[in-house]
C-alpha cells in the first residue's frame, strides 16, 4: 500500500474569521482560542495582521505557540515604496512569528484598479516580499488572493503570480477563491492545471462559503493535488464564512476516500475533542452553538422519528455514517409527538434512567409527551425539561421550592431629562422549607425582571445557582393574532461546571410560558447539583 501524502491544516480564524460581522477578538480572547487550536493539532495559526490594530501588536509581541507554526499575515510590498522602507513587510519582519503569509494580488483587474499598477510590478513585489521574508529566517506562504476569478479572466497572468511567489522560495502558495463563488469542478480543473507550474506539494486552498461550497471546494482541491488546508473553527469569516475546519477535519480523517490515501497532525485522541473545542470557541464568541452543524451539532446525530429510532437500537451504522463519539459528540433519540417506546426508553437510558420496558408508567409518560406536544411543547428541543417530566412520572423530583406567585409590571415614563425610559419590575413569593421568601427585580424587559427575581434568593439553595446563568431565549407564536398561544425556549448555562441545557414553556401568556421554563431551569440546576 502507497504511502500517505500528508496534508497540512491552516488555521485563520484569528484573522480572517475575525471579520465576521459581531465578531471582536480581544487579546485574551486570541490567547484562548489559539490553545484550542493548537490542542486540537493544527499545523500553522495564522494570528493576525501585525501592524494593523493594537490587539494583534500585543498579540505578536511574544510567540503563542508551542507547536503551530505561528504565521503572521499580511501585505505584500505596496507599488512605488522600496523593501526596505515599506512599514507593512517591517512589521511582518519583526513579529515574533515563525512564518508570513503575504496577500498577493492575482486577478489583473484587481492589479490595475485596486493596486493602480502594472503587472510586472505587482510580480516584482512579490518576488522582493518573499525574498525579505526568507531573508529574515521565515517560512513564507503567499495567499494569491481572487485566483479563480483572475485565472478564469486571465491564467496567463495568474498563473505567472503563483509561479513568481514559488520560483521566490515561498514554501506555500495558496489559491483563494475570495469571493466564494467557484464551483468544485472548476477548483479542480485550475488546481490541476497550475500544479504544472507550482508543484501540488506546495499548494494551498483558501476557499469562502458564499454558495455553501467551500468545504467541496477544498476537497476538490485535495483531490486534484493541492496539501494545505486553509480554515476556521466553526466557519466563521467574512460574509458567509471560510472553509469550516470543524467539517474538514473529520471528513478527512473519518472517510476512507480520504483517510486511506491523505495523514493530518490531527490524532484520534485529538479528533474526540473536536465537539468540545468547537462549543468552547463559541462559549468565546458568546453565542449558542450551531444545531444542525455537521459532525458536532447537537443535531447531527440526532433521530426523531420512532423507526429510525427502532432501528438505532439494534445498529447505531443504520441511520449514522460516523460513530459520534469519534468526534466528541454523542447519540441523541429524541422525543416528540412522532416517537415510539423505542425512543422514549432509549433517551431514559442516555439519562441514566433504568426502568423496565413492561413498566406501565412509560405508557403515561408517552401519552403525556404526546399531549404536550399537541399543545405546542418540543421536547426535542428541551432536554432538561423533559428529564424533569420523566422523573416526576418514574422517580420523583425533589420539591426544592414552591412558587406562591409572580407579579410583573411596565412603566413607560419620562425621567428627570425628560427621556422616555422603560422600566419592568417583578415580585416573585417562594416557600423554601416552609420558609416564605419574597424578591423583587428590576430588568430590561419584565421576562428579565422575573429572571433576577427568581434567582435574588433561594434561601438555602442560593449558593447552589450563583454560577447559572440564561444565555439564550427564544419565542415562537404557535397561532395567529394577538391571543396566540406563544412557545418559550430558553438555553441556561452553568458556569461552573461549563453544561448547557434548554427548557420549554407554553402558554397564551408570553411571561407565563417564559416563567414556566425559568421555572424548569432552576430546578433541573438544583436537580444536577
Amino acid at each position: 500500500m502507497p504511502a500517505k501524502s500528508r496534508l497540512y491544516l491552516y488555521d485563520t480564524t484569528l484573522r480572517d474569521g475575525a471579520q465576521t460581522p459581531g465578531v471582536d477578538f480581544s487579546l485574551e480572547d486570541k490567547i484562548q482560542v489559539a490553545r484550542l487550536i493548537e490542542d486540537l493539532g493544527i499545523d500553522y495559526l495564522e494570528g493576525g495582521y501585525p501592524g494593523a490594530n493594537p490587539t494583534d501588536d500585543a498579540f505578536f509581541a511574544e510567540t503563542r505557540t508551542r507547536r503551530a507554526v505561528f504565521t503572521a499575515f499580511g501585505m505584500t510590498r505596496r507599488p512605488g515604496v522600496s523593501i526596505h522602507n515599506d512599514p507593512g513587510v517591517r512589521a511582518l519582519v519583526a513579529a515574533h512569528a515563525d512564518a508570513v503569509t503575504f496577500v498577493a494580488k492575482s486577478w489583473d483587474y484587481h492589479v490595475e484598479v485596486a493596486l493602480g499598477t502594472t503587472g510586472e510590478e505587482n510580480l516584482l513585489s512579490i518576488r522582493q516580499s518573499v525574498e525579505a521574508a526568507r531573508a529574515a529566517g521565515r517560512e513564507v506562504m503567499v495567499d494569491c488572493e481572487h485566483f479563480f476569478d483572475g485565472y478564469k479572466a486571465n491564467p496567463a497572468y495568474a498563473t505567472a503570480c503563483a509561479r513568481a511567489a514559488f520560483e521566490a522560495g515561498a514554501r506555500w502558495v495558496v489559491l483563494c477563491d475570495t469571493n466564494g463563488g467557484t464551483q468544485p469542478e472548476e477548483v479542480a480543473a485550475v488546481v490541476t492545471a497550475v500544479s504544472a507550474s507550482v508543484p501540488g506539494d506546495h499548494l494551498g486552498i483558501h476557499a469562502h462559503d458564499d454558495t455553501g461550497q467551500a468545504v467541496a471546494n477544498s476537497l476538490a482541491a485535495v483531490l486534484a493535488g493541492a496539501r494545505q488546508i486553509q480554515g476556521t473553527l466553526n466557519g466563521i469569516g467574512e460574509r458567509c464564512g471560510n472553509a469550516n475546519l470543524t467539517t474538514l477535519i473529520p471528513t478527512l480523517k473519518l472517510k476512507p476516500l480520504y483517510a486511506e490515501r491523505f495523514e493530518t497532525g490531527v490524532s484520534d485522541a485529538s479528533l474526540a475533542t473536536l465537539t468540545t473545542v468547537s462549543r468552547a470557541f463559541d462559549e468565546i464568541l458568546n453565542r449558542a452553538p450551531a444545531r444542525h452543524a455537521p459532525f458536532v451539532g447537537t443535531s447531527a446525530f440526532a433521530t426523531k422519528a420512532g423507526i429510525h429510532a427502532s432501528a438505532i437500537l439494534k445498529d447505531p451504522r443504520t441511520y449514522e455514517h460516523v460513530p459520534p463519539e469519534s468526534v466528541g459528540n454523542r447519540r441523541r433519540v429524541l422525543v416528540s409527538d412522532q416517537a415510539g417506546k423505542s425512543n422514549l426508553i432509549a433517551e431514559l437510558d442516555r439519562l441514566g434512567v433504568t426502568v423496565d420496558k413492561a413498566d406501565r408508567r412509560l405508557d403515561g409518560l408517552l401519552a403525556e409527551v404526546k399531549e404536550r406536544e399537541a399543545r405546542g411543547f418540543a421536547y426535542e428541543a428541551a432536554d432538561a425539561s423533559f428529564e424533569l417530566l420523566a422523573h416526576r412520572h418514574l422517580g420523583g423530583v425533589p420539591d426544592f421550592f414552591q412558587v406562591k406567585s409572580y407579579r410583573t409590571s411596565v412603566e413607560r415614563r419620562f425621567n428627570a431629562n425628560g427621556d422616555v425610559v422603560v422600566v419592568s419590575e417583578a415580585v416573585v413569593k417562594l416557600v423554601v422549607d416552609g420558609e416564605t421568601f419574597m424578591s423583587v427585580a428590576e430588568g430590561n424587559g419584565p421576562v428579565n425582571a422575573l429572571d433576577q427575581a427568581l434567582r435574588k434568593d433561594l434561601g438555602k439553595y442560593q449558593a447552589e445557582i450563583e454560577s447559572l446563568e440564561l444565555v439564550d431565549y427564544k419565542v415562537r407564536i404557535l397561532n395567529g393574532g394577538t391571543g396566540a398561544v406563544t412557545r418559550v425556549l430558553i438555553e441556561s448555562l452553568d458556569r461552573r461546571a461549563a453544561r448547557r441545557w434548554s427548557t420549554i414553556g407554553v402558554s397564551e401568556n408570553i411571561v407565563d410560558a417564559s416563567f414556566q421554563a425559568l421555572v424548569d431551569s432552576i430546578t433541573y440546576k438544583l436537580m444536577k447539583g
